[in-house]
């Protein structure tokens, strides 16, 4: 017996995204980008690879993080944080991304 496979519905990350919820903690950001004249490779790379879409360039070219919205992967810190290019610490207790599962 033959079975219909329905096609997968599109399902798009910034609607799966949506659904998390995230408490800023106002004045304390737990991800900071080191001041720098022209942003490295992985810099730039974080512009386009961070899930969350927290970085992008400003108009000075240099790299920016709001970080609002963090999914807390850890991708910017494989990146940048060995060589000093970001600041990463865990959220203090209550902040940060609260995930929302189903």
């Amino acid at each position: 017996m033959n079975a219909i496979v329905k096609p997968a519905q599109d399902v798009r990350v910034e609607d799966k995204l949506f659904q998390n919820r995230y408490l800023v903690d106002a004045g304390r950001p737990h991800i900071k980008v080191a001041p720098h004249e022209t942003p490295s490779a992985a810099l730039l790379a974080l512009t386009r690879i961070c899930p969350a879409k927290c970085y992008e360039q400003n108009e000075r070219g240099q790299v920016e993080i709001t970080p609002d919205g963090c999914m807390e992967c850890g991708t910017c810190r494989v990146l940048c944080e060995a060589k000093g290019e970001i600041e990463w610490n865990y959220p203090r207790g209550g902040f940060g991304v609260l995930f929302k599962f189903g």
